[in-house]
C-alpha cells in the first residue's frame, strides 16, 4: 500500500520515556467488518486498498506499513478518584501520525491489538461489541458535532476473546489529534521528572496550542486552552445528554476530544442523576457531576504545571486557581448559551436560566424524553398545534403546558419568524441518537453475525438532524423504560 508515505511520528521522537515500541499481534483470520470511507479519504489514505485483503491485513495489525512506528504510549490516571502512577496502552498500539488533507496532523491507533508492557496481565484484546458501540457513538458524536476521536474501521479476528464467555474478537481503528492525556503529564509528575513534563508541555502547545507559544508565559496559557476546550466539550455533552461513564484523569484528552467511549450512554428520560456503567455505584461520573468531575481533573493538571505557572509556589498555586474558576465561568456561559438555542433563543435576557432550569426540573420530574423534548419544542415554537405531541412526553402534561405559556411569552421578545426559530432549533436539536436499545441490538445481533442492524443505525446517525421516513422507528421512544440499563468497560 502506498498509506506509508503519509506517516510523519512526531510524538515517537519525544524519547523513550514516553512509550514503548509494542508491534501487534498477529490475528488468524482478519476480515473487514466496517470501513469508514470518508474518513479514510479525509485522512488521504486508498480506499480501494483498505477495502481488500491488504487492507483487513493493516487494519488487524497483521502487516505494519513501512513508515509507521507502533508504540504503547504512557500515561497515569486517577481512576474514580484514586491514583494509579502507571496504566498506559494496555490493549492499544498507536502506529503512527499521519498529516491529512487539511494540513492536520492525526493519529492512527488500533484499539484491541494484543498485550502490550502495559498490559498488567491482560490479553490485550476486544471483543465485538464494545468495538461496534465505539465506533457507532464515535461516528454519531462527530455527526452531532462534538470533538471526538473517531473510527476509521473494525475488524473482525477470527479469534474469541474470553471474558465471562466466549465473544467474537475485533480491532478498532481510531483516529485523534493525538492521545496525549492528562494522565500523561501526571506519569511524568509522579516521578518527579520535571524536564519530561516540560518537553511534553512544549510538545502539546506546538501541536495543539500553537497560540500559547507567542504568550508571555506560554504554560499558563497553554492550562488556559486545555481549560477553555474541556469547558466548551463538557458543555455540548450535556446539551444532547451524553454520559461518558468514565472521566478518570487517563481518559481527558488534552486536545479536547471525546476519547475512550467505554461504558458511554445517552439519557432516553432527563434525569440528572442517570448513571449506566456498572463500575460507577457511587455516582461519581453522573451526568449531573460531568463538569464537576472535568474541573476536579483539570486541577490534577494544572499540578502538574505548577512549577512552569510561576516561580513562588504560592503564586503558582493562585494562578492555577484563577484559571480553574475561569474553566467554571466558561461552561456556565456555554451551558446556558447552548440551551437557549435548543430552546429557541437567540438574544440573551436574564430570565432566561430560570426558564431553561423550570424547564429541566419539570422534565426529570414528570419523566420526560430529553431528545425527543427539545426536539419537539422546535416544532411547537413554529405551531402551537404541536403540543400535543410534547404534552404526551410528560406525565402530568398541565405541567409541561404552564412553562410553555411562559416560554412563549418570551419567545414573543425575539426577532426571527416561526419557520425561521424552527429552523434553527432543528439544526441543534437532534432527532437521532444512539438510543440504548438500538445500539445493544445492533451488538447482539453482530454477536450473532447479522451486521445489518449495525449498519442501518450507523447509516442514519450519519446525519442525526434529518429522519427519513423508514427510519421514523429509529427516532421514536425506547419501548420500555431504561432503569436496569447497565453499560460495561470493554477491558
Amino acid at each position: 500500500m502506498t498509506t506509508h508515505a503519509l506517516f510523519d511520528n512526531s510524538y515517537v521522537r519525544l524519547g523513550s520515556a514516553f512509550h514503548r515500541p509494542t508491534r501487534p499481534t498477529p490475528v488468524a483470520a482478519p476480515l473487514l467488518l466496517k470501513l469508514n470511507r470518508p474518513l479514510a479519504a479525509e485522512l488521504g489514505l486508498d480506499i480501494a486498498e483498505l477495502d481488500g485483503a491488504d487492507g483487513a491485513a493493516v487494519l488487524s495489525g497483521n502487516r505494519v506499513l513501512s513508515g509507521a512506528e507502533p508504540i504503547a504510549a504512557a500515561y497515569a490516571g486517577h481512576q474514580f478518584g484514586n491514583f494509579v502512577p502507571q496504566l498506559g496502552d494496555g490493549r492499544a498500539i498507536l502506529l503512527g501520525e499521519v498529516v491529512d488533507r487539511n494540513g492536520r496532523r492525526r493519529d492512527i491507533q488500533l484499539k484491541g491489538s494484543g498485550p502490550t508492557p502495559f498490559s498488567r496481565g491482560g490479553d490485550g484484546r476486544a471483543a465485538i461489541g464494545p468495538v461496534l458501540r465505539e465506533y457507532l457513538v464515535s461516528e454519531a458524536m462527530a455527526a452531532l458535532g462534538v470533538p471526538t476521536t473517531r473510527a476509521l474501521a473494525a475488524v473482525a479476528t477470527g479469534e474469541p476473546v474470553y471474558r465471562e464467555v466466549a465473544l467474537p474478537g475485533a480491532i478498532l481503528t481510531r483516529v485523534a489529534s493525538s492521545h496525549i492525556r492528562v494522565g500523561t503529564f501526571q506519569f511524568f509528575a509522579a516521578r518527579g521528572d520535571e524536564a519530561s513534563i516540560t518537553r511534553l508541555a512544549d510538545y502539546v502547545i506546538e501541536r495543539h496550542y500553537p497560540k500559547a507559544a507567542g504568550a508571555p508565559n506560554p504554560y499558563r496559557a497553554l492550562l488556559e486552552g486545555v481549560c477553555a476546550r474541556q469547558a466548551a466539550l463538557v458543555a455540548h455533552w450535556m446539551r444532547i445528554g451524553f454520559i461518558h461513564g468514565v472521566m478518570n484523569t487517563d481518559n481527558m484528552s488534552i486536545a479536547g476530544e471525546t476519547i475512550d467511549y467505554g461504558p458511554c450512554a445517552f439519557m432516553d428520560t432527563y434525569d440528572p442523576a442517570t448513571v449506566f456503567s456498572s463500575i460507577d455505584r457511587t455516582g461519581r461520573y453522573a451526568y449531573a457531576n460531568q463538569p464537576r468531575i472535568a474541573q476536579w481533573n483539570l486541577a490534577r493538571l494544572a499540578e502538574t504545571l505548577l512549577a512552569r505557572l510561576d516561580p513562588d509556589e504560592s503564586r503558582a498555586v493562585e494562578i492555577a486557581h484563577e484559571i480553574l474558576a475561569g474553566f467554571a465561568e466558561t461552561f456556565q456561559t456555554a451551558q446556558l448559551d447552548g440551551f437557549r438555542r435548543k430552546i429557541g433563543l437567540r438574544r440573551a435576557r436574564e430570565e432566561d436560566a430560570a426558564l431553561i432550569g423550570d424547564l429541566l426540573a419539570c422534565m426529570a420530574q414528570e419523566g420526560a424524553d430529553f431528545t425527543l423534548t427539545f426536539r419537539g419544542l422546535g416544532a411547537a415554537a413554529e405551531s402551537a398545534e404541536a403540543d400535543t405531541a410534547l404534552r404526551a412526553l410528560f406525565a402530568d402534561p398541565a405541567a409541561f403546558d404552564a412553562w410553555a405559556q411562559r416560554w412563549r411569552i418570551r419567545l414573543a421578545l425575539e426577532e426571527e419568524t416561526p419557520a425561521e426559530r424552527r429552523a434553527a432549533m432543528d439544526a441543534v436539536n437532534p432527532a437521532l441518537i444512539p438510543r440504548n436499545h438500538l445500539v445493544e441490538a445492533a451488538l447482539s445481533a453482530a454477536r450473532d453475525g447479522d451486521l445489518a442492524p449495525f449498519e442501518r443505525l450507523n447509516a442514519a446517525l450519519v446525519d442525526p438532524f434529518h429522519v427519513d421516513p423508514g427510519d421514523a422507528d429509529l427516532a421514536a421512544l425506547p419501548p420500555m423504560p431504561e432503569a436496569a440499563y447497565r453499560t460495561f468497560c470493554g477491558t
